[in-house]
């Protein structure tokens, strides 16, 4: 019922920067929070930085002072504005979602997942 759909990722050398981008659409009439996670080859998944509806923000101590999380609310859109860029940032980033549908139950979509991988 709601769908993610992520956009932004690449290859991108060390210390550069990359802007992801996810986009929720569907049945959608309250968004509680947006977010992304990404899983490295051979590893879980962990989360990167979520941000409320409230503007609350949370974030991997691997990437407080170089990652930024925003959102719009309007546009049911979150970013992860990635900076400094490190080898060990490689990985699948999934978006995720959590809010409520019209029908006034609660939902958590995940995108499709996106591919970042930062070397030389």
């Amino acid at each position: 019922q709601v769908q993610l759909v992520e956009s932004g990722g690449g290859l991108v050398q060390p210390g550069g920067s990359l802007r992801l981008s996810c986009a929720a659409s569907g049945s959608i009439r309250a968004m509680l929070a947006m977010g992304w996670y990404r899983q490295a080859q051979g590893k879980q998944r962990e989360l990167v930085a979520t941000i409320t509806s409230g503007g609350s923000t949370n974030y991997a101590d691997d990437v407080k002072g170089r990652f930024t999380v925003s959102g719009d609310n309007a546009k049911n859109t979150v970013y992860l504005q990635m900076n400094s860029l490190k080898p060990e940032d490689t990985a699948v980033y999934y978006c995720n979602a959590a809010g409520l549908t019209y029908f006034n139950r609660r939902f958590e979509s995940w995108g499709q997942g996106i591919q970042v991988t930062v070397s030389s």
